[in-house]
């Protein structure tokens, strides 16, 4: 099991070397302290226990620790605003500024940094019990979701244990060997998101170090392939626009055989571009969060052979899994990790598939916002922006982008004739939304453009802009 690996693998060799954080290593026998304590803080098995995310060492260790103990952890992004689901957790780890947001509203609180002891904090004051986990659950990951409000997926234990092997079909149909693995990799997705999780568990379960960025930035990234030399490594496509931006010397991405890209369409040409100015190709792969990782995706031996006359394609689906298109032009999917028996599900995305078995993704059959791979729902913004008391109305579209694929903006309607500043409702917005959630632009209007029926007219709206 997954529990059982993690400790097992901190405790091959303490001393080394397994987590590089700005210029400073936490080692293996870090993780396997920091692992063992939290557990002792664990009730039980399949306790629901919430964890704080960002990409830093102690939140690293903290997750770990949960899973190590085989409980349940409830992810909780630091930067939204906790839901009702989050106040009511009996225990809550993460850094002590982010368990501050909390209020006492845990009966304890725990944060520890890789290497320190845990500190375990008593709340003010009892809480109701926090919300059952189904048995096996390992996270319940949150997304934004395509449909509605943000909500959170429940991946299991194993779940999570066959997407690991999986990406590891290209050696053999096993788990890797117990041992500790030479080369370090660079993990720069957010833990938040399952991108990050799963790059971090993949290192762990593979025995494998890896240097964390707190945040993607060109020169951060483009140092840590330099100095660590990873023959692999993720760009989201607009971390990637990024670098082609920058322009950094190929000599520093020299050790690059690949970069995997997936969470938002790439351009083909992007994709080209970056290949013929460092010679990597770089493999588009297709992920949610409701499949528990990776279902289709680009390899190399089908990159040499198709890529020149399937450009633009995700990829050819995952060994056991399973593709189709519906009726309504809309992709479905069976997940081979969510084990046997699991049902299709039905994805907003439109495709096609061709007589080869690789996948366009031609659109989305909602209005969601895919704004750096980040997913933006019109209606969270614009509810947050008409709690301001001077807001009669508003409507938030999708914009265009060409470095993040699209951004929301937005038209407000005032109430009464009392001035309101952009600034003061972009502030306003800021307490309520994600940063990557803020309207890119807001356009004060007499009138929401409406249909004949009073709905508003959001094709009106996106010509505003």
């Amino acid at each position: 099991m997954l529990s059982e690996r993690i400790r097992a693998v901190a405790a091959l060799d303490p001393e080394a070397p397994f987590l590089e954080f700005e210029g400073g290593w936490r080692t293996w026998g870090d993780l396997g302290s920091t692992v063992e304590q939290v557990a002792a803080q664990v009730p039980e098995p399949g306790a629901p226990v919430g964890v704080l995310l960002r990409n830093r060492p102690a939140p690293v260790g903290l997750l770990l620790g949960v899973l190590g103990a085989g409980a349940c952890a409830i992810a909780i992004n630091p930067d939204r605003p906790l839901d009702d689901e989050a106040r009511t957790l009996r225990l809550v780890v993460g850094e002590p500024a982010d368990l501050a947001r909390f209020d006492g509203a845990a009966t304890r609180a725990a944060t520890a940094d890789l290497g320190h002891p845990v500190t375990v904090t008593p709340a003010d004051r009892a809480t109701p019990g926090g919300p059952p986990c189904r048995p096996g659950v390992a996270v319940r990951m949150l997304t934004s979701g395509t449909t509605g409000p943000p909500k959170r997926i429940d991946l299991s234990y194993q779940t999570l244990e066959r997407v690991l092997v999986g990406a590891k079909h290209y050696e053999s149909d096993r788990a890797p060997a117990l041992r500790l693995r030479s080369g370090v990799a660079v993990v720069n997705s957010p833990l938040v998101h399952l991108g990050g999780l799963f790059r971090v568990l993949q290192c762990v379960s593979d025995g494998r170090s890896f240097a964390l960025l707190e945040r993607f930035t060109v020169e951060g990234w483009v140092d840590a392939v330099r100095r660590h030399r990873p023959a692999t490594a993720s760009l989201v496509p607009t971390a990637l626009r990024m670098v082609l931006d920058a322009a950094p010397d190929p000599a520093d991405l020299a050790s690059l055989r690949s970069v995997v890209s997936g969470t938002a369409p790439l351009s083909p040409d992007d994709a080209d571009a970056f290949t013929a100015r460092y010679g990597v190709p770089v493999l588009t792969s297709y992920a949610a969060t409701e499949f528990g990782g990776g279902v289709a995706g680009w390899n190399l031996p089908d990159y040499r052979q198709f890529w020149a006359t399937k450009r633009g394609s995700v990829g050819r689906a995952h060994p056991g899994c399973e593709l189709r298109v519906g009726d309504d032009g809309r992709l479905e999917v069976k997940a081979a990790q969510l084990g046997d028996g699991s049902d299709w599900i039905r994805t907003t995305d439109l495709a096609r598939i061709d007589e080869d078995g690789f996948v366009w993704i031609l659109g989305r059959a909602d209005q969601t916002i895919i704004r750096g791979g980040f997913k933006v729902q019109p209606d969270t913004v614009r509810a947050a922006l008409e709690r301001h008391p001077r807001v009669r109305g508003a409507a938030v579209v999708g914009r265009p982008d060409a470095r993040l694929g699209a951004v929301p903006v937005a038209a407000v309607e005032l109430a009464g004739a009392i001035p309101v500043s952009v600034d003061d409702l972009l502030a306003h917005a800021a307490g309520l939304l994600a940063r990557y959630e803020l309207p890119t632009e807001i356009r004060i209007v007499d009138a929401l453009p409406r249909t004949p029926v009073g709905k508003v007219d959001l094709a009106a709206v996106g010509a505003l802009f």
